[in-house]
């Protein structure tokens, strides 16, 4: 398999009602792949400036992470973001947002990241995107991530990113307003007439949804007693789900989209038992079965 993902790569500083932390890993893509090398190999494109430490490079390749996309821009700094969470940890403000780099940032991708077979285009601006695909050639699986910014600020770049994709994923208010449908399943379907094949709707502690065309699956969240930090955990999600699929060779039958929104839903769980990928750099692939078969026990009927 050949799983490659182009997305935003930050520095965050993140206030909780309990603790503030600085400096902590972020962005799309190195939650996603590092969620995503637990099911195989990751190809991972972004940018960053020379305040980039080179501990976390080495950490992602541990983790089955190429990092060989990643750009470096020497007289730049890394895109930085400072949020703080309210007392549910589902609301949060945004504080401060430095684009920095990635305010210029053209994905380049190496020449045999070109090939993948399966790609990710996750959160980030629609024409980086597309800059992406204009790259890839042959993949057999494109999904995108999207926002509430790039639905309001860049539409006809993000609906033509849509037309050209299998898969997308988005939350339900994001769902809702892409759509102007107030009911998830009609704006899930509304979203399938404009080039997806499917779609997937994060539900927050409510879980997620899958549909198509003919399929429809739901998979409710992992029950957890505290949240750390939420920060990325829909980009843990997508990655275990994409690197599951990969790890396939792209099958989208029923069993295996199922087993990838639990795997899906099994990783984010885990990543927001901690800051960052502190908790997951503490566990390994049998501690994500472990708790994939109690969540089998949990939701067998």
């Amino acid at each position: 398999m050949s799983l490659l993902v182009v997305g935003s790569i930050a520095y965050d500083d993140i206030e909780t009602p309990t603790e503030k932390r600085e400096n902590l890993l972020g962005g799309s893509a190195p939650l996603f792949s590092y969620a995503a090398g637990y099911f195989g190999p990751v190809q991972m494109v972004g940018v960053v400036g020379a305040d980039w430490l080179p501990e976390h490079t080495e950490m992602l390749r541990k983790q089955n992470v190429d990092t060989s996309g990643i750009e470096v821009v020497p007289d730049g700094k890394t895109f930085r973001w400072h949020g703080r969470y309210h007392e549910n940890m589902n609301d949060r403000d945004t504080l401060e947002t430095q684009l920095n780099v990635l305010g210029n940032f053209q994905p380049k991708l190496p020449e045999n990241f070109r090939r993948a077979q399966f790609v990710f285009i996750a959160n980030g601006t629609p024409s980086v995107g597309l800059a992406t695909l204009d790259q890839i050639q042959g993949a057999d699986l494109v999904v995108a991530d999207t926002m509430n910014f790039w639905i309001e600020l860049t539409r006809p770049e993000l609906d033509a990113l849509i037309k050209r994709i299998d898969g997308l994923i988005l939350n339900d208010s994001e769902a809702k307003m892409l759509t102007g449908e107030s009911n998830i399943i009609t704006a899930s379907r509304k979203i399938l007439t404009q080039g997806p094949k499917f779609v997937i709707v994060k539900k927050g502690e409510h879980g997620a949804i899958f549909v198509s065309e003919y399929e429809m699956y739901v998979v409710p969240a992992y029950p957890m007693e505290k949240v750390v930090d939420p920060t990325g955990a829909g980009d843990s999600f997508a990655g275990a789900l994409m690197g599951y699929i990969a790890s396939q060779q792209g099958n989208l039958d029923g069993d295996t989209i199922k087993n990838a929104l639990v795997y899906g839903t099994i990783v984010a769980s885990f990543l927001l038992e901690g800051f960052s990928l502190d908790r997951l750099k503490e566990i390994g692939r049998a501690d994500i079965e472990e708790r994939r078969e109690a969540f089998r026990m949990m939701t067998a009927f």
